[in-house]
């Protein structure tokens, strides 16, 4: 219900002195920044004219130690003050847009006077520093505007729960000092709001929509107890969102424990990033560490092998039909996905304790210095029962004492005295000083033929022997590559059951490794295998890490990544109507990820509501999928979808380049043109730049999300939306297999506001 006219006059005039508070907060902190900027660059041009240097005795150097000491605090004192002010102006010019959005008044239990709430982007105190203006949207008291509408309630604080009575619900669209709108509600966020926000034209960049954060999102938000936090959310149901929220609330609720270094978000592209980068500064919180999975992989392994990504492997399973191993690749792809091949490989893995180690020979100038079947023969001596990783530590001790010893009768060789020669003065100047340090000799005495060559042999050996003792502290003795293929020479393991196309899979593998190409499915399988025998390389920092996209991981990828994040809590947002890599047929849903954890750690929503599509897409698009009848729309009206025939290539393109033109013109920010391959985009990109000049393909090297007309493969429009989305083929030609349904299901469902779909001859089975 609407608010009465006094009640709007009294709003209105409160939003006036709370503007005029902010913008006196402005004026001062501007000032302050402004200060302390200047005492900064004074500090720092004036700092050696203000240190007392003096390090003629020990007394003198301890004073001229303290004097640096006090300055050098004095100069760090100054910039977390400049910092912490910074950041307070920032964060009362975004209140100065927009002061607040929602209001709340709550009477405590055994209270009688109630408390007026009102909620923003950051807190505001009154210029007597003791009350609160705006509350912070993530203070406890304010989970209340979230949760609950007018009756009981309570909220949880760090010393406990606080109950009462909500006695009003109020929710404001203000911009700077006037309130455009004000209504009053119950327990879900009004319409009205959500209709503003969701009605707008997309952008290139995800917003914050904290003013809008509904009951069930809020749950993810505030989530403190699960270490493994599973949201299964519908397309367009705000998961990323209310992800991004969790991360600013993590960071403001423990603040002095936790810092956005500690936080890592996994994408599913780069240009994603780009997209969710702004969220975050938005609420005056640093961006995490935001990565994506196959970077990492990149970065693990990019030195080794040329290395296939997701998306690489996913345009063959769409395109590659016809080639003769195709059977075997995708068998090959599910299997070394699952538990099972996990299970295989730690059996593998134990019997290489007993057998089957390769080893790669310590080489130095084309020479063998110790052989491959020499450290062999050292490593299985060592006890067995000790782990594997262990012993190659031993392994490589012995080996850097070999070294130690090879290196002494390297010194006599000839190309050492030829190295020698060739010394410039400088490196000539640096040994003699040396020798003058570790006072072997005298000035004098260096003139010794003898020992400046015996000096200067060890110099140049030691110096051309440092490579050769890093590779072996970094285990390059360990021919991994070897050992994994060897894995796909055996008929059999001891405890574990083949699939029956081994064969099959193994020749492809082969045959890809051999090439020096490390297959998508297989980077995860062999990192593991490498730290099962290296050991784990774990981050003990990060106690927090996302998961976006999710049902686009295997089983065998969380564990990896469970095992090198040791520390952390987990969460995951996917959509598994949303599951388009073939790899993700391997899982039912969630439930092989919740298996490696305790039940009890584990905590499950599910977000139905869809916000991002109009209903008429969102009824048309859920008719595609089991289980879409499920799917609620948010009640924002628009066009009904639309499916048109063409007859021939030069209509289509014709009917595609109007529609983008027109729709351009009525203001859309954004129109995507979805296709289902990389190839597919490229040829419908080349057809219409000749008619839309300012067209642009996306690809995977794409890193920055635009406005405007686009083309871009389904695979990638993955976690992004588009005022209007156009289908430039769904015949049955193009979408007919049953395991195309879920990225034809992708594709539509990036439509915020219009939908065209096109196609030739017959339209896909999808659309019946």
């Amino acid at each position: 219900m609407s608010a009465n006219h006094s009640e709007m006059a009294e709003e209105q005039k409160r939003a006036k002195e709370v503007i005029k508070v902010i913008e006196k907060k402005i004026e001062e902190l501007g000032d302050q920044t402004g200060g302390l900027h200047g005492e900064i660059v004074s500090i720092k041009r004036d700092f050696w004219d203000d240190v007392t240097v003096n390090f003629e005795d020990s007394a003198e150097a301890a004073e001229t130690h303290a004097s640096m000491k006090q300055q050098a605090e004095v100069l760090s004192e100054r910039e977390r003050s400049y910092r912490h002010a910074k950041e307070q102006l920032l964060t009362m010019k975004k209140l100065q847009q927009s002061p607040y959005f929602g209001r709340i008044d709550f009477v405590e239990s055994g209270e009688r006077t109630e408390d007026r709430i009102y909620l923003g982007v950051g807190s505001l105190l009154d210029d007597s520093g003791e009350h609160y203006l705006i509350y912070d949207w993530r203070a406890p008291v304010s989970s209340l505007y979230y949760d609950y509408g007018p009756g009981p309630c309570s909220y949880n604080t760090p010393s406990g729960s606080v109950g009462g009575e909500m006695t009003l619900k109020r929710q404001f669209i203000i911009r700077g000092n006037h309130i455009r709108s004000m209504f009053d509600t119950g327990v879900t966020i009004g319409d009205e709001l959500l209709q503003e926000v969701l009605g707008n034209q997309s952008d290139a960049q995800m917003k914050s929509i904290v003013a809008t954060i509904q009951r069930e999102q809020n749950l993810i938000i505030r989530n403190e107890r699960a270490r493994l936090l599973i949201v299964q959310g519908a397309a367009g149901s705000g998961k990323t969102s209310a992800a991004l929220q969790r991360v600013a609330y993590l960071l403001y609720r423990y603040r002095e424990t936790l810092n956005a270094d500690q936080i890592v978000l996994f994408s599913p592209n780069p240009m994603f990033n780009s997209y969710v980068a702004t969220v975050l500064p938005e609420l005056g919180e640093q961006n995490m560490g935001q990565t994506t999975y196959q970077q990492y992989l990149e970065h693990r392994l990019g030195r080794s092998f040329t290395l296939e990504d997701p998306f690489e492997q996913m345009e063959y399973t769409l395109t590659g039909m016809d080639d003769p191993s195709y059977e075997a690749r995708i068998q090959g792809i599910q299997y070394k996905s699952s538990a099972e091949f996990m299970r295989l490989i730690d059996d593998y893995a134990h019997e290489l304790g007993e057998a089957g180690m390769s080893f790669k020979p310590v080489k130095f100038r084309g020479r063998t210095l110790v052989s491959a079947d020499e450290i062999a023969v050292k490593f299985y001596a060592l006890n067995r029962s000790i782990p594997i990783a262990n012993r190659l530590r031993e392994t490589a001790e012995w080996l850097l004492k070999e070294l130690t010893r090879l290196a002494k009768l390297e010194r006599k060789r000839k190309w050492v005295e030829a190295e020698i020669e060739l010394l410039d003065q400088e490196e000539y100047l640096g040994a003699y000083q040396d020798l003058r340090r570790k006072s072997k000799f005298s000035p004098e005495s260096f003139d010794d033929y003898q020992a400046e060559k015996d000096y200067l042999s060890a110099m140049v050996v030691q110096e051309r022997f440092k490579r050769i003792r890093k590779n072996v502290k970094r285990m390059k003795f360990i021919s991994v590559p070897a050992i994994y293929m060897n894995l796909f020479r055996q008929s059999g393991c001891q405890n574990v059951q083949l699939p029956d196309g081994w064969a099959r899979i193994s020749d492809y593998t082969l045959h890809r490794l051999q090439e020096g190409i490390m297959p998508y499915e297989d980077a995860t399988p062999y990192l593991y295998l490498q730290e099962k025998l290296e050991g784990f390389q774990v981050n003990t920092s990060v106690k927090h890490v996302f998961i976006d996209e999710a049902q686009d991981y295997s089983f065998f990828q969380f564990a990896y990544l469970k095992r090198i994040f040791p520390m952390s809590r987990l969460t995951v947002l996917g959509d598994l109507n949303q599951s388009i890599f073939a790899h993700s047929a391997n899982r039912n849903g969630f439930a092989a990820l919740a298996e490696l954890y305790k039940e009890e750690e584990t905590e499950r929503i599910e977000l139905l509501r869809s916000y991002r599509s109009t209903r008429p897409i969102v009824a048309f698009t859920s008719r595609m999928i089991s289980g879409g009848d499920r799917i609620e729309p948010f009640n924002r009206d628009g066009k009904e979808p639309e499916i048109a025939e063409a007859e021939s290539d030069e209509q289509l393109y014709d009917m595609i380049a109007s529609r983008i033109g027109e729709l351009l013109e009525e203001g859309a920010k954004s129109v995507a043109v979805i296709c289902k391959t990389a190839q597919e985009s490229e040829r419908v990109y080349g057809t219409l730049l000749a008619t839309i000049s300012d067209l642009r393909l996306i690809a995977k090297e794409t890193v920055a999300f635009e406005p405007g007309a686009v083309v871009i493969p389904a695979y990638l429009a993955k976690g992004v939306e588009f005022d209007a989305v156009i289908i430039p083929d769904a015949s049955e030609e193009r979408y007919s297999r049953e395991s195309e349904r879920k990225l034809f299901y992708t594709a539509c469902t990036r439509a915020m506001h219009e939908l065209y779909i096109y196609y030739q001859r017959n339209k896909t089975p999808f659309l019946q």
